[in-house]
C-alpha cells in the first residue's frame, strides 16, 4: 500500500480527509454528484502516467498504452465483477450512450423508451435520433415526489412494449437522486426481447455492482464521480448475450476489428485518466469499499433528516431509495424557474461558500446533496442555517 494512503485506513472522515483532495479549504463542497472530485493520490497516479507518454510517445501509444489500457480495463472489471473483454472506455456516460445509440440500424417506426426525468444530454440524443430516423419515444412518467420505489419500476414496464427497441433505463436518475429497481424492468424487458440499456452515470463506487448478475445489455457508468478517476473516464459494459454491434462515435484505425480494439484506440488523445482508474479503485478500497458505501448512504441520510428537520420539509421518496445523494424541496418560496435557480446556486457559493446544485423539479426549486468521506456534518449544518425560512 502507498504510504500516502496510510490516513484512509486510521478511521478518519469528514474533514480530517480534506488534505487528501485539492478542494478549497474554505468551502462546504456538497455536489460531488455533479463532477466528483479527484484525490491527489488519483492525480499523482495520472501525471505519472502523462511523463511515461513524454517520455517517448511512439513507443508509449504503439506498444505502453495497448496492454496498459487492457490492464486498467482488468482492474475495473474484477471491481465491478465482470470480464474486461466487454468492458470499453468512454470520456462519459453520455458519450457512451451516444455509441451505443448512434450503433444502432434503425428503422422508421422503432421505438425509444426513456423516462420524463432523464438525464438532459441523453434525452437530447433521443430527439436527434428522432428527427434523423423518425423513431418514435415513448416516456415512461416517473412522479416526484416518489410514494414508492416500484411505482418506478411500473411506469417503466407501463410502456415497454414488442415495438421497445431499446428501453433507456436511469439506475439512478442524476436530478431526483433516486435509485431505480431494475430487476423487474429486467425481467419484463427479456420477457418481451428488448434490448435494455442501463444509464448508470452515478452507480460505479455508489451502489454495489456486479455487472454479469445484473444482465443487462448495456450498462454506462462514469468513473469520475464516486469512483473519485479523473475527468474523462467512463465505460460502457456489453452483456454477455449482447448481439448488437457498437462502435465509438469517432471511427478510427481499428473500425471493425473488435470492441475493446475499437474503443481503446479512438486516435492520439490523452489516455490517462482511463489508465488511472486502477489508482482510483486502490483508493476506495485502501478505504474499504463496503465501508464507503455504507458511510455515503449512512451521512446523507443523516444530513437529509437534519435538513429537512430545519426546514420543515418533507423526504421526497422513502429514505432506501436513496443513496450518497438526496433531493429536497427549496425551503423558500422562490419562483421554480431556471433564472433562478442559477442565481441562487451563485449567491450560495459567493456569499456562503456552499457549492450545491438547485434544480427545476415539476415546477419547484429543490437542491441535491451529496456526501462524501471528505464532507461531515458542519457541511451540511452551514447549509440548514444558509437556509432557514424567513
Amino acid at each position: 500500500m502507498a504510504p500516502e494512503l496510510d490516513i484512509l485506513t486510521a478511521g478518519l472522515t469528514g474533514h480530517r480527509l480534506r488534505a487528501l483532495w485539492p478542494l478549497d479549504a474554505d468551502c462546504h463542497f456538497l455536489n460531488h454528484g455533479s463532477y466528483g472530485a479527484t484525490p491527489y493520490f488519483v492525480l499523482q497516479a495520472q501525471n505519472t502516467w502523462r511523463m511515461q507518454m513524454e517520455r517517448q510517445p511512439v513507443q508509449f501509444m504503439c506498444t505502453d498504452l495497448p496492454l496498459a489500457l487492457r490492464g486498467a480495463a482488468r482492474h475495473l472489471a474484477t471491481f465491478l465483477e465482470t470480464e474486461h473483454n466487454r468492458l470499453a472506455f468512454a470520456e462519459n456516460a453520455s458519450a457512451g450512450i451516444n455509441a451505443i445509440l448512434r450503433s444502432v440500424h434503425w428503422r422508421r417506426g422503432d421505438e425509444i423508451v426513456i423516462a420524463n426525468h432523464a438525464y438532459q444530454a441523453v434525452r437530447n440524443t433521443v430527439d436527434f435520433l428522432t428527427e434523423q430516423f423518425g423513431i418514435g419515444v415513448r416516456l415512461a412518467t416517473i412522479a416526484f415526489p416518489v410514494l414508492a420505489t416500484e411505482d418506478i419500476a411500473h411506469s417503466y414496464c407501463d410502456v415497454i412494449t414488442s415495438k421497445t427497441r431499446i428501453a433507456i433505463v436511469d439506475h439512478v436518475f442524476s436530478p431526483l437522486a433516486v435509485i431505480t429497481p431494475l430487476e423487474a424492468i429486467i425481467q419484463h424487458c427479456r420477457n418481451l426481447g428488448v434490448c435494455m440499456l442501463v444509464d448508470g452515470a452515478h452507480g460505479p463506487g455508489m451502489l454495489a455492482l456486479n455487472l454479469d448478475s445484473l444482465g443487462v445489455d448495456w450498462y454506462v457508468g462514469n468513473c469520475h464521480k464516486w469512483l473519485c478517476a479523473p475527468k474523462g473516464c467512463a465505460f460502457i459494459h456489453k452483456g454477455r448475450n449482447t448481439a448488437t454491434e457498437v462502435h465509438p462515435a469517432v471511427i478510427s484505425n481499428f473500425y471493425r476489428t473488435g470492441y475493446t480494439q475499437e474503443f481503446d484506440w479512438q486516435g492520439t488523445r490523452d489516455y490517462s485518466a482511463w489508465l488511472s482508474v486502477s489508482a482510483s479503485i486502490e483508493f476506495l478500497q485502501t478505504f474499504g469499499v463496503q465501508r464507503y458505501q455504507k458511510f455515503l448512504a449512512d451521512q446523507a441520510s443523516e444530513a437529509a433528516h437534519m435538513l429537512c428537520q430545519h426546514w420543515q420539509v418533507e423526504l421526497p421518496a422513502p429514505p432506501l431509495a436513496f443513496a450518497a445523494m438526496v433531493t429536497l424541496l427549496w425551503p423558500r418560496p422562490e419562483p421554480g424557474t431556471l433564472e433562478n435557480a442559477k442565481r441562487l446556486r451563485a449567491w450560495l457559493w459567493a456569499t456562503h461558500r456552499i457549492e450545491v446544485p438547485i434544480i427545476v423539479i415539476n415546477g419547484k426549486l429543490w437542491l441535491r446533496i451529496s456526501a462524501q468521506i471528505y464532507n461531515q456534518m458542519s457541511d451540511y449544518e452551514a447549509l440548514a442555517q444558509a437556509l432557514l425560512p424567513d
